[in-house]
């Protein structure tokens, strides 16, 4: 199956005679791109998340990828994978983009199924959506040897022999003149059932997106398992019906895989005339999640991690409250804040202090965290901005004080996505929330003197 592999905010413009990708400008057949323009108009209409913009190149019509990374397919099987751009950055290649992504989305709470070994194992093989579509089939497979869960069903039929409870109206209404016939309600076990048919119903689809000899033999021999199970005609209303009680755990990772290729939830999927399976996340909620998942553990004792806090809000209009203030993290002791701190997915160069480019930070971030600081500290402690780490960011920006607030300092701090850890300043004013022994500050003071990795042991 043909396709292609950009990196975020990569361009994308259709194949012309004797044109050939640039920087930043990758080329798709025509009808691939008109496909993806029309997208980009129809979402530009509508105000919704903009994942995909217009855009112009060379004085070419292009449509760019914003911050979102994963899988498009057009209708005409045409793949498009978007890799997280920290990857380019790090100087990794595709394999290496596409496995940090496996690894980052594995925090999130939807795709907490994907087993990172045997992922990893094919990573380097295949597509992100026969990734994907591998990991669906192995929950389902380990599901199918666990055995399928049947259950009651009622059901009414004119039957030769009377079973359940005869339904007398309907009974003499159809019978009146056939004595050898009784219409009656009774419960059938059968594996007939929401959750199966949802599996089925999903298995049947990825069996028309999968372009992987094994993947479509795998796939076969589960349909053929569910054979006496109707696919589902109506995905919503089965998932409402859903329910795991008893003995139903093994269902868990089967069933969250098909909620993303049935519903379309999250990631995000093509809208249209033509739906396809587009699986597409925002890094921002990735690189959070990934954050926090790690960061919790580093930690020192006493102190607990929450996020999306959302208990306070910025100003009070008519005895309501307005404006939420949600940081992405909060760091607490016995219930009270101690340390408020954001992501941001944003690469910027730790040598560029200087004229306007002020190391490529926001001011608007700024003014943001400022809000936190005096809300959630009361005007007292410290606030922290994480940015990925990078050649160019690779060690603690000097810190930041607020002149009107003598007592609140605002940190940046590079977060080591291979390591999996926040890196903090040489001066040791953040050591107090993080455990002794944690790899945090056993290596933070080496990287901030040398650029070079350090790999923790």
């Amino acid at each position: 199956m043909s396709g292609t592999t950009i990196y975020e905010f990569d361009a994308l413009a259709a194949t012309a005679p004797g044109a050939s990708d640039a920087v930043g400008l990758r080329l798709v057949p025509p009808q691939v791109f008109a496909w993806l323009e029309s997208h980009a108009l129809s979402l530009a209409e509508a105000g919704e998340v903009a994942w995909l913009r217009l855009s112009q190149r060379r004085g070419r019509r292009a449509v760019q990828v914003a911050s979102f990374v994963g899988v498009i397919r057009a209708p005409d099987g045409y793949q498009i994978e978007v890799l997280p751009k920290v990857a380019k950055a790090i100087g990794g290649g595709d394999d290496e983009a596409r496995e940090l992504l496996i690894e980052m989305l594995r925090c999130l709470g939807g795709f907490r199924h994907i087993q990172t070994d045997s992922a990893k194992l094919v990573a380097t093989r295949m597509p992100l959506l026969e990734v994907f579509i591998g990991e669906f089939l192995r929950a389902v497979a380990h599901l199918v040897k666990r055995g399928l869960r049947s259950d009651y069903n009622p059901q009414k039929d004119n039957l030769f022999a009377l079973r359940g409870k005869l339904q007398m109206a309907t009974h003499l209404q159809r019978n009146l003149c056939r004595r050898d016939r009784f219409f009656a309600e009774f419960d059938e076990f059968s594996p007939d059932r929401p959750e199966n048919r949802l599996l089925h119903a999903a298995l049947r689809r990825t069996l028309a997106w999968t372009a992987s000899q094994t993947h479509q033999q795998l796939a076969r021999e589960l349909c053929f398992v569910f054979a006496e199970v109707p696919a589902s005609p109506h995905p919503s209303s089965d998932f409402q019906r859903v329910r795991l009680d008893r003995g139903m755990a093994h269902y868990d990772a089967a069933l969250a895989w098909a909620r993303l290729i049935l519903q379309d939830e999250s990631p995000l999927t093509g809208a249209g005339g033509h739906r396809s399976p587009s699986l597409l996340f925002p890094m921002e909620a990735v690189f959070e999640a990934f954050v926090a998942k790690h960061l919790a553990r580093q930690l020192g004792q006493g102190f607990s991690l929450r996020t999306q806090a959302r208990s306070l809000s910025l100003v009070r209009h008519l005895e309501k409250d307005w404006f939420r203030l949600k940081p992405d993290l909060l760091v607490q002791a016995s219930k009270v804040n101690r340390l408020v701190l954001d992501t941001k997915w944003k690469l910027i160069d730790g040598q560029q202090a200087t004229g306007s480019d002020k190391y490529g930070l926001d001011q608007g971030d700024f003014y943001q965290l400022h809000a936190y600081g005096q809300n959630y500290l009361d005007g007292d402690g410290d606030v922290v901005l994480i940015y990925p780490k990078t050649d160019a960011f690779h060690k603690a920006l000097p810190v930041f004080e607020f002149p009107k607030s003598s007592g609140l300092r605002l940190w940046v701090l590079p977060f080591c996505l291979k390591h999996k850890r926040l890196l903090l300043p040489p001066c040791g004013s953040l050591d107090t929330y993080f455990a002794p022994s944690s790899p945090v500050n056993r290596v933070s003071h080496e990287i901030a003197n040398d650029p070079r990795e350090v790999v923790v042991i």
